[in-house]
């Protein structure tokens, strides 16, 4: 009888990430604060990408990370050349920079939809595109792109913002089709309404366009749909993105995971 083939065991999470270098754009507070802290507890060195001179920079010093401060919105900091020389030596590339408002498609600014879509789609692909030449070199590649349960189900109001998160969804999966045979995997981390700044600043502008009080929004608006009525934590979504990042998750890729207490599940 064939004796088994010996399995290698998994790693513990310190260290898991040693030698890897990453980015998260939007990282200075919120779901890229907590990401940047789990990426570097698993060894990585994180750069902290923010428009937040004084938060990157603090954050990046907590970590032994370092920081870029970026108007992901400016083109001039998005030039080919730019991006090539900043994303050069980028393993984990962690697409989290998002924005929000909050309006009917017939009063919705047209001038905010381009602004969101740009940022939450267009920079993406901008990133990705000067990311890839280096890690199909070096044989190894992380994309993880943070985007919603509205990536895949649609609320009012929200036309920008939901359509910027479908089409992130299907940039990821392109991403991985594209990359798997150089040792590059691209996944979509979706969770539901995640205890942020950027969810906190919601609750008073969906208690105006759908005139209710600010205290009945979590329960009537944004977790009805929800099987657990909590808000998803920060550093449970930072978690499963390390975990994409690892070499763990080297066969998972072109996937979506929720984080959404079953509201997909519907």
């Amino acid at each position: 009888m064939t004796p088994p083939t010996s399995r290698p065991i998994a790693n513990t999470v310190e260290g898991t990430l040693h030698g890897r270098r990453a980015l998260v754009t939007g990282g200075a507070s919120g779901i890229g604060a907590a990401t940047v802290r789990a990426l570097a507890a698993r060894g990585a060195h994180v750069v902290v990408a923010d428009m937040d001179a004084a938060g990157a920079a603090a954050l990046a010093a907590e970590v032994g990370g370092s920081s870029w401060v970026v108007n992901l919105l400016d083109p001039a900091e998005l030039s080919d050349d730019k991006l090539g020389r900043r994303l050069a030596d980028v393993d984990i590339l962690v697409n989290n920079a998002g924005i929000q408002t909050i309006s009917p498609i017939q009063d919705f600014a047209p001038e905010d939809f381009r602004r969101i879509v740009t940022l939450m789609l267009e920079v993406p692909f901008l990133l990705i595109r000067a990311a890839l030449p280096q890690m199909y070199e070096r044989g190894f590649g992380r994309i993880i792109n943070v985007t919603s349960v509205h990536g895949i189900r649609a609320s009012p109001f929200k036309a920008a913002y939901v359509a910027a998160k479908h089409g992130l969804e299907g940039l990821s999966k392109v991403t991985a089709l594209e990359g798997g045979e150089h040792g590059v995997t691209s996944n979509c981390v979706s969770p539901g309404y995640v205890r942020t700044p950027l969810v906190e600043k919601q609750i008073k502008d969906q208690a105006l366009v759908h005139g209710i009080p600010e205290a009945e929004v979590l329960g009537r608006i944004m977790l009805t749909e929800s099987a657990i009525k909590r808000l998803v934590e920060p550093h449970e979504v930072a978690a499963l993105v390390a975990w994409l990042a690892s070499t763990d998750a080297a066969m998972v890729t072109g996937a979506g995971y929720t984080m959404d207490g079953g509201w997909s599940a519907r």
